[in-house]
């Protein structure tokens, strides 16, 4: 575990320098795309942090590779050359998606061919740790790494949205994921994949806390499709590793699962956890996009993060909620591997549970009071100061008739309403008026 936390620094140290260097260059030559209409952010920003973080976890690979601790890693490069290789050509794809903004239907090609790529070279879902399972064929298993691996991808992608959302979500889920396969690597008979899947989560980690203070609020440098689909390829493939390639004996009745009273869907269960987030977020938008009528991958601006601003939270608070949910849910499910009585482990998830729901429907409970506070108001002269509306209908009657069109585009610009007058560019309600020019 030291190495793989001295590797996690070592990746953090390089992709801060990267996101540095890159930062500099994208405001120098302007390497940054024009403001859309579902972006949250109001200035432009550069987008290739993605490039940093590549930069980071390859560095990190190749001294990696000359060190004797992960010399099982590299003893078959096959699986980690194909893995690199994904990793860059994402990043190429992301970035010219960022900065050209490619069609949906490109990107998915795009990503089907890494997936097969790295599938290709026998990073694959071969088993299922329930009772032995074991994927039917070849073929079957080579098609389904691909699914999980573009759905994983896709998922990431889809909740960066919010300063610091990715990479914070990333950082704690990684974290989480890489105690659970260093775990279950020294449980189980150690393989290249065990070591390969920790290593991975080590890097990310990493990679992730290095380009965090680039990119938290308010950002000087987004992470782009290339950092988040970046991210999503290697938490799939650490997935992969451990869920698709662990022995089904270790899980039968007389090994781990029954020696250890670890239930037998953990190494499933876990690697979905520190994902719920991303794919909830990912279920969600594609039902609500089909059932519409339109493309799964059209964007729009109703995700979960901007359904937290929306329901009142800041920028900041929605981006620590979703921390929270990641979090408990991640090592609640962590700690019924590591603790027991699995009593603790569901303790730990109601109540983890409980608090994130409040924390993320306070918004609404105090705007429900407010309104209520307001309706209960009983002095026009305070009522007035909230609702100028209603200050203007108590004011003139219900029944006044609407001025001419001469009088209205008179010379003096003012209109007669019998009982008072009202003053082009400025209104007998100055609060009123002064709020609509703020608007304008």
């Amino acid at each position: 575990m030291v190495m793989l936390a001295l590797m996690a620094l070592a990746t953090a140290l390089v992709t801060f320098g990267f996101s540095f260097a890159i930062r500099r260059l994208s405001l120098k030559y302007k390497l940054y795309p024009k403001i859309r209409e579902r972006d949250v952010h109001t200035t432009p920003t550069p987008r290739l942090g993605g490039v940093a973080m590549f930069l980071g976890i390859l560095v990190a690979f190749i001294v990696a590779s000359q060190i004797d601790f992960f010399h099982v890693i590299f003893a078959q490069p096959g699986p980690v050359l194909a893995i690199m290789g994904a990793a860059f050509l994402i990043v190429l794809v992301g970035v010219l998606d960022d900065l050209w903004d490619l069609d949906w239907t490109i990107k998915l090609a795009a990503q089907l061919g890494i997936a097969a790529l790295v599938a290709w070279q026998g990073v694959q879902i071969l088993s299922l740790p329930i009772g032995g399972i074991t994927v039917g064929s070849p073929t079957m298993s080579f098609l389904l790494t691909i699914f999980v691996i573009v759905l994983v991808m896709n998922a990431v992608n889809f909740i960066d949205g919010l300063d610091g959302l990715v990479a914070g979500v990333s950082l704690i889920s990684n974290g989480v994921f890489l105690i659970y396969s260093y775990l279950l690597a020294r449980e189980t008979s150690p393989s290249n994949y065990f070591n390969l899947a920790s290593l991975i989560a080590a890097v990310l980690v990493g990679a992730c806390a290095g380009f965090l203070p680039f990119n938290w609020h308010k950002a000087r440098l987004f992470m782009g499709d290339a950092g988040s689909m970046l991210v999503g390829l290697l938490m799939a493939v650490a997935a992969i590793a451990v869920t698709g390639q662990i022995d089904p004996s270790a899980f039968t009745e007389t090994g781990l699962g029954k020696s250890q009273l670890l239930p037998a869907f953990l190494p499933i269960m876990l690697p979905f956890a520190i994902l719920l987030l991303p794919l909830v977020d990912f279920s969600l938008a594609v039902l609500r996009r089909v059932s519409a009528g339109k493309s799964p991958f059209t964007a729009d601006r109703k995700h979960l993060h901007h359904r937290l601003l929306d329901m009142g939270h800041s920028h900041l608070q929605a981006v620590l909620i979703l921390y929270t949910w990641t979090a408990v849910v991640s090592i609640g499910f962590l700690l019924f591997f590591i603790v027991k009585p699995y009593a603790i482990a569901i303790v730990f998830l109601i109540a983890g549970t409980i608090i994130s729901t409040v924390l993320t429907v306070l918004p609404l409970t105090r705007r429900q009071k407010a309104e209520v506070a307001i309706q209960s108001l009983k002095n026009d002269a305070v009522l007035a100061e909230y609702d100028p509306l209603d200050a203007a209908s108590n004011k003139f009657g219900d029944d006044i008739p609407v001025p001419a069109e001469d009088v209205i585009a008179g010379a003096t610009g003012q209109i007669n309403l019998g009982e008072g007058i009202v003053k082009r560019g400025k209104s007998a309600l100055p609060k009123f008026a002064d709020e609509n020019e703020n608007k304008g």
